[in-house]
């Protein structure tokens, strides 16, 4: 996959490229990122990318001839069977989700436009972006924080980044629900001194892996249930699943359960 983004901070970028996941995809050659430094493509002598707006206001507005220049310049030399996916990350873009990570991890190319100032002119929007993404209902002071976002989460998706496939099938959002709870060594850990030691649950620690499997997957409901309720609707449930969904929902609308930490719904997930 090549991923192409478009900024006029393409240093903010170095150390993530660097790092981790991101680092061994291109390394690998299933990853190609190319950093495009949008002053470059300003025809004025100094470089200049931005004007006030029209009708007044404060801020300025980047303009849509020098976007286009940059846009238009990855377009060279693209597949016209695979064209390049233009996304613009603005606040008011769709939510980004995971259903979108997988989605845009199956573009051959992806071009990722980083905003500043008040915006972009919006004619560049209308004629040059294919869809205007977001990270969430809040301002930041450019689009690089959320391109990085983007960029990280699609890579993880692209076949033979990550060793084993269900490093992400079991991710939260993933398959419609929030992850299980994790744990590792020591099986039973004492945070301070005076403090009440805690456990691993014990089928954790049983070697039966279907019994492993029915309890993370009962884990990964409940917590859905309490935390993401919205995401039960579209999540791909049994009809026993379903079933106990409703019991625990109403049950919790009843304020029948102790929630202070989750032990009461757990009992009734056994």
């Amino acid at each position: 996959m090549r991923c192409s983004i478009v900024t006029l901070f393409p240093e903010m970028f170095t150390g993530l490229l660097r790092q981790s996941i991101l680092k061994r995809a291109q390394e690998h050659g299933l990853l190609e990122v190319n950093l495009l430094q949008l002053r470059d493509f300003a025809e004025n002598r100094h470089q200049r990318v931005d004007d006030a707006p029209f009708g007044g206001g404060p801020g300025m507005v980047l303009k849509a001839d020098v976007l286009e220049r940059a846009v238009g310049h990855l377009r060279v030399a693209e597949d016209p069977l695979a064209p390049a996916h233009v996304v613009y990350l603005t606040p008011q873009g769709q939510p980004f989700v995971q259903a979108d990570a997988k989605r845009l991890a199956g573009m051959a190319h992806l071009i990722l436009v980083c905003g500043h100032y008040e915006g972009v002119d919006e004619r560049f929007v209308a004629t040059q972006v294919d869809e205007e993404l977001s990270l969430g209902d809040f301002v930041l002071t450019g689009g690089e924080i959320p391109a990085m976002a983007v960029l990280d989460a699609v890579a993880r998706l692209l076949p033979g980044v990550l060793g084993d496939p269900e490093s992400f099938a079991g991710d939260s959002f993933y398959q419609g629900l929030l992850d299980h709870p994790h744990y590792t060594r020591p099986a039973r850990w004492q945070p301070a001194a005076g403090q009440t030691s805690f456990s691993v649950p014990e089928v954790l620690l049983s070697g039966h892996h279907s019994k492993v499997r029915d309890w993370r997957r009962r884990q990964a409901l409940l917590r859905t249930l309490l935390r993401r309720p919205d995401w039960l609707i579209r999540a791909n449930l049994s009809k026993t699943e379903k079933a106990l969904m409703e019991l625990l929902a109403s049950a919790l609308e009843q304020d029948e359960w102790r929630l202070v930490d989750g032990t009461n719904c757990e009992d009734q997930m056994k």
